[in-house]
């Protein structure tokens, strides 16, 4: 089995792809996910296990992607970083939602609303209408944020324990950042 060497990957391709992966984000990706994630199993999650139990059960789930993705190096990160990146995505959504519901009492947001919230939280210009722009400043602002840390992934076993810390450290981040804002 050929595995794929640093010597033998394209960045300019590599960049060409992720350029046109933060685009397709933008324009329906993020809606996608949003749609995707029941918000009355967050109400119930908050509710059962209270909001910090649920934040670190989110931020545990976004670890095991991290932790996959970079447990074989550099053959597992370029396969599983997009997955990786979707799951990061979703915990995000989900600990901002769970915060949201935890200060509103509101189990249900729409997308408008709710970007806005996620917007602010990565420090994007919440002052700009909601629109391509925005969610694409937003995407590029979390790829920035975890991709700067990509090269330490690269290393068989301990790119996974990088990964994985990597990612529960954002999740963590992103909701101490949320509920410092509603305190």
């Amino acid at each position: 089995m050929n595995l794929p060497s640093i010597k033998r990957i394209n960045f300019k391709k590599v960049k060409k792809d992720v350029g046109q992966g933060l685009s397709n984000l933008a324009t329906g990706g993020f809606k996608q996910i949003f749609s995707r994630i029941d918000q009355l199993n967050i109400k119930k999650g908050v509710d059962t296990l209270g909001i910090d139990k649920f934040i670190n059960q989110c931020a545990y789930l976004a670890a095991g992607s991290g932790l996959i993705t970079g447990v074989g190096g550099i053959s597992t990160m370029l396969i599983g970083t997009p997955v990786d990146m979707i799951n990061i995505i979703t915990q995000q959504f989900r600990v901002t939602l769970a915060i949201s519901y935890h200060h509103t009492g509101k189990s249900k947001i729409s997308f408008e609303d709710f970007f806005k919230i996620v917007a602010s939280s990565v420090k994007a210009d919440t002052k700009l209408v909601l629109s391509k722009n925005i969610m694409e400043e937003v995407a590029e602002k979390i790829f920035m944020s975890l991709g700067s840390k990509v090269s330490r992934r690269l290393i068989p076993v301990v790119g996974g324990v990088i990964g994985g810390t990597i990612n529960y450290l954002f999740i963590k981040n992103v909701a101490k950042e949320l509920m410092e804002k509603h305190a």
